[in-house]
């Protein structure tokens, strides 16, 4: 579902240029959960971008179902992240100005589906949103803000889900209750789940875990190889 092929990125600095991610290569079978760990600054959400083609490499690839996102120009990337891509970012990145409804509505509707609203309500009430519809996001706690975008990543039916410290800006509790929703639903849809994170406790619920250190892979492991040693 996912490759990468010598995946690199620097970015010029005052002191030349700076190599955040290194030669990656990996290779991401469709319906796999895999976190990528590491300290700040190892890369992570770099490498993220870079899979999800909100970024361009320095050199080297990513295929996407078989798609190479180099190959493509950025309009032509928008339209394979719209058919293919759902996120869920720390910062939740609702809109504002749409209920929580509207929200979740909105990707089933770019898709033209005549059926949003109601798949939209069905989603929130999978959250436990029921009753929160018709509120906007500033009205809403951060739990539920990240339970709404939650459910507007798998509105979009997309077959990756990346998300970047989805639990970053929850306390502990609330963010377990996140991370069993994200993954009940995850398993349910069969999707590819991409994980950011620094979160032992989500790393684990995972089945491979691939860890960064400044900008290389320095393990890629499946979760129950780390648990047995």
């Amino acid at each position: 579902m996912i490759r990468t092929e010598k995946l690199t990125k620097t970015v010029p600095t005052s002191e030349g240029l700076l190599t955040i991610l290194k030669n990656v290569d990996l290779d991401i079978a469709e319906g796999e959960a895999v976190a990528i760990v590491g300290e700040s600054g190892s890369g992570k959400s770099t490498l993220l971008g870079l899979m999800a083609g909100l970024d361009s490499p320095s050199s080297g690839d990513v295929v996407l179902d078989g798609n190479s996102l180099v190959a493509l120009d950025k309009e032509e990337r928008a339209i394979l992240r719209g058919q293919l891509v759902g996120f869920v970012f720390q910062s939740f990145q609702l809109l504002p100005s749409l209920t929580a409804l509207e929200n979740v509505m909105l990707p089933i509707e770019l898709k033209g589906d005549p059926d949003a609203r109601n798949k939209a309500s069905n989603l929130l009430s999978r959250v436990g949103l029921e009753k929160r519809w018709h509120h906007y996001p500033n009205q809403l706690s951060g739990g539920e803000q990240q339970r709404v975008a939650i459910a507007r990543a798998f509105a979009s039916e997309a077959r990756i889900l990346f998300a970047d410290e989805p639990t970053g800006n929850l306390d502990t509790a609330t963010g377990a209750r996140v991370i069993d929703l994200l993954f009940e639903l995850n398993k349910e849809y069969a999707t590819t789940l991409i994980l950011v994170t620094h979160d032992e406790r989500l790393a684990e619920k995972c089945g491979r875990k691939i860890k960064l250190v400044a900008g290389e892979v320095v393990s890629d492991r499946k979760v129950e190889e780390i648990t047995h040693e």
